[in-house]
Protein backbone atom coordinates (compact mmCIF):
# COMPACT_ATOMS: atom_id res chain seq x y z
CA UNK A 1 0.00 0.00 0.00
CA UNK A 2 1.28 3.53 -0.83
CA UNK A 3 2.24 5.63 2.27
CA UNK A 4 -1.00 7.19 4.06
CA UNK A 5 -1.63 11.06 4.31
CA UNK A 6 -2.32 11.92 8.01
CA UNK A 7 -5.75 10.52 9.29
CA UNK A 8 -7.79 12.82 10.72
CA UNK A 9 -10.61 12.01 13.12
CA UNK A 10 -13.89 14.00 13.33
CA UNK A 11 -16.81 13.57 14.80
CA UNK A 12 -19.21 14.15 17.98
CA UNK A 13 -18.10 13.66 21.69
CA UNK A 14 -18.35 10.24 22.84
CA UNK A 15 -17.88 8.30 18.95
CA UNK A 16 -14.64 7.11 20.46
CA UNK A 17 -11.87 9.40 18.06
CA UNK A 18 -9.53 9.36 21.03
CA UNK A 19 -9.86 5.39 21.57
CA UNK A 20 -9.87 4.88 18.29
CA UNK A 21 -7.45 6.83 17.27
CA UNK A 22 -4.71 4.99 19.23
CA UNK A 23 -5.65 1.79 18.37
CA UNK A 24 -5.66 2.65 15.05
CA UNK A 25 -1.98 4.21 14.89
CA UNK A 26 -0.51 1.69 16.39
CA UNK A 27 -2.29 -0.59 14.21
CA UNK A 28 -0.74 1.48 11.35
CA UNK A 29 2.57 2.05 13.00
CA UNK A 30 2.05 6.03 13.65
CA UNK A 31 2.25 8.83 15.78
CA UNK A 32 -1.42 9.46 17.70
CA UNK A 33 -2.38 13.36 18.84
CA UNK A 34 -4.99 14.80 20.10
CA UNK A 35 -5.76 18.23 19.53
CA UNK A 36 -7.33 18.36 23.00
CA UNK A 37 -4.72 16.75 24.88
CA UNK A 38 -2.45 19.08 23.10
CA UNK A 39 -4.01 22.13 24.09
CA UNK A 40 -4.47 20.72 28.09
CA UNK A 41 -0.93 19.72 27.81
CA UNK A 42 0.36 23.22 26.56
CA UNK A 43 -1.70 25.36 28.98
CA UNK A 44 -1.13 23.20 31.88
CA UNK A 45 -5.23 23.51 32.58
CA UNK A 46 -8.01 21.25 31.53
CA UNK A 47 -10.42 22.28 29.08
CA UNK A 48 -13.60 23.50 31.63
CA UNK A 49 -10.94 25.80 33.07
CA UNK A 50 -9.98 26.94 29.48
CA UNK A 51 -14.03 27.57 29.20
CA UNK A 52 -14.36 29.01 32.46
CA UNK A 53 -11.35 31.04 32.22
CA UNK A 54 -11.41 31.87 28.25
CA UNK A 55 -14.81 31.18 27.06
CA UNK A 56 -15.73 29.08 24.19
CA UNK A 57 -14.11 31.33 21.69
CA UNK A 58 -10.54 31.37 23.08
CA UNK A 59 -11.28 28.03 23.44
CA UNK A 60 -11.84 27.85 19.59
CA UNK A 61 -8.89 30.14 19.00
CA UNK A 62 -6.20 27.37 21.30
CA UNK A 63 -8.20 24.82 19.11
CA UNK A 64 -7.44 26.22 15.48
CA UNK A 65 -4.08 26.93 16.54
CA UNK A 66 -3.77 23.62 18.03
CA UNK A 67 -5.20 21.81 14.82
CA UNK A 68 -2.90 24.20 12.25
CA UNK A 69 0.04 22.38 13.99
CA UNK A 70 -0.61 19.27 13.94
CA UNK A 71 -2.13 19.29 10.61
CA UNK A 72 1.52 20.24 9.36
CA UNK A 73 2.94 16.89 11.04
CA UNK A 74 3.14 13.95 8.49
CA UNK A 75 1.85 10.34 8.68
CA UNK A 76 0.17 10.85 12.06
CA UNK A 77 -2.97 10.07 13.27
CA UNK A 78 -4.99 13.40 14.39
CA UNK A 79 -8.15 12.73 16.72
CA UNK A 80 -9.81 16.11 17.14
CA UNK A 81 -12.06 18.06 19.94
CA UNK A 82 -16.05 17.34 18.44
CA UNK A 83 -16.56 21.46 17.70
CA UNK A 84 -13.54 21.88 15.52
CA UNK A 85 -15.55 21.21 12.89
CA UNK A 86 -17.19 24.56 13.63
CA UNK A 87 -14.47 27.11 11.93
CA UNK A 88 -14.27 27.22 8.33
CA UNK A 89 -10.35 27.39 8.73
CA UNK A 90 -10.41 24.36 10.62
CA UNK A 91 -12.22 22.28 8.39
CA UNK A 92 -9.96 23.44 5.38
CA UNK A 93 -6.81 22.86 7.58
CA UNK A 94 -8.22 19.55 8.28
CA UNK A 95 -9.34 18.48 4.66
CA UNK A 96 -5.66 19.98 2.79
CA UNK A 97 -3.60 17.71 5.58
CA UNK A 98 -5.05 14.45 5.39
CA UNK A 99 -7.75 12.10 4.60
CA UNK A 100 -10.63 12.46 7.19
CA UNK A 101 -12.54 10.53 8.76
CA UNK A 102 -16.28 10.94 10.47
CA UNK A 103 -16.58 8.56 13.41
CA UNK A 104 -20.54 8.87 13.35
CA UNK A 105 -22.87 8.14 16.81
CA UNK A 106 -25.88 8.32 17.32
CA UNK A 107 -27.21 10.87 20.55
CA UNK A 108 -28.56 8.09 22.58
CA UNK A 109 -24.74 6.67 22.50
CA UNK A 110 -23.07 9.71 23.14
CA UNK A 111 -25.49 9.93 26.06
CA UNK A 112 -24.30 7.00 27.38
CA UNK A 113 -20.59 7.12 26.82
CA UNK A 114 -20.23 10.50 28.64
CA UNK A 115 -23.12 9.94 31.29
CA UNK A 116 -20.24 10.72 33.89
CA UNK A 117 -17.45 12.30 32.19
CA UNK A 118 -16.84 15.66 33.84
CA UNK A 119 -14.53 16.94 31.18
CA UNK A 120 -16.80 18.04 29.07
CA UNK A 121 -17.60 21.91 29.62
CA UNK A 122 -20.65 21.84 26.95
CA UNK A 123 -22.80 19.32 28.65
CA UNK A 124 -22.30 20.18 32.18
CA UNK A 125 -26.24 20.77 32.65
CA UNK A 126 -29.48 18.76 33.74
CA UNK A 127 -30.50 18.90 29.86
CA UNK A 128 -28.12 16.91 27.94
CA UNK A 129 -29.57 14.99 25.79
CA UNK A 130 -31.12 18.59 24.32
CA UNK A 131 -27.88 19.78 24.36
CA UNK A 132 -26.74 17.04 22.34
CA UNK A 133 -29.41 17.03 19.98
CA UNK A 134 -28.93 20.55 18.99
CA UNK A 135 -24.87 19.92 18.30
CA UNK A 136 -25.85 16.94 16.47
CA UNK A 137 -27.99 18.74 14.07
CA UNK A 138 -25.83 21.77 13.60
CA UNK A 139 -22.60 19.68 13.16
CA UNK A 140 -23.53 16.93 11.27
CA UNK A 141 -24.01 18.70 7.92
CA UNK A 142 -20.21 20.02 8.98
CA UNK A 143 -18.92 16.68 9.73
CA UNK A 144 -20.08 15.23 6.34
CA UNK A 145 -19.40 18.19 4.45
CA UNK A 146 -15.63 17.94 5.51
CA UNK A 147 -15.10 13.66 5.42
CA UNK A 148 -13.55 11.71 2.53
CA UNK A 149 -14.72 8.38 5.14
CA UNK A 150 -18.18 7.89 7.13
CA UNK A 151 -17.64 4.69 9.56
CA UNK A 152 -20.40 4.42 12.38
CA UNK A 153 -19.46 3.14 15.78
CA UNK A 154 -22.15 2.70 17.46
CA UNK A 155 -22.93 -0.81 18.87
CA UNK A 156 -19.69 -1.45 17.48
CA UNK A 157 -16.53 -2.17 19.41
CA UNK A 158 -13.51 -0.10 18.36
CA UNK A 159 -11.16 -3.10 16.91
CA UNK A 160 -13.72 -3.50 14.74
CA UNK A 161 -13.97 0.00 13.75
CA UNK A 162 -10.35 0.41 13.43
CA UNK A 163 -10.25 -2.43 10.72
CA UNK A 164 -12.84 -0.69 8.98
CA UNK A 165 -10.86 2.37 8.63
CA UNK A 166 -7.95 0.35 7.51
CA UNK A 167 -9.65 -0.99 4.60
CA UNK A 168 -11.69 1.75 3.77
CA UNK A 169 -8.26 4.16 3.52
CA UNK A 170 -6.70 1.44 1.51
CA UNK A 171 -9.82 1.58 -1.34
CA UNK A 172 -9.35 5.51 -0.80
CA UNK A 173 -5.51 5.45 -1.09
CA UNK A 174 -5.14 2.72 -3.30
CA UNK A 175 -8.43 1.57 -5.36
CA UNK A 176 -6.82 -0.27 -7.99
CA UNK A 177 -4.88 -2.64 -6.20
CA UNK A 178 -6.36 -3.36 -3.12
CA UNK A 179 -8.05 -6.35 -2.07
CA UNK A 180 -11.85 -6.45 -2.48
Amino acid sequence: MPALPNLILIGPMGAGKSTIGRLLAAELSRRFYDSDHQIQDRCGADIPWIFDVEGEAGFRDRETQMIGELSALGSVVIATGGGAVLREENRRLLRDSGSVIYLYTTVEQQLRRTAKDRNRPLLQRDDKAQVLEQMFGQRDPLYRATADIVVRTDRRGPRAVVNEIVRRIERLIDPLHCKA
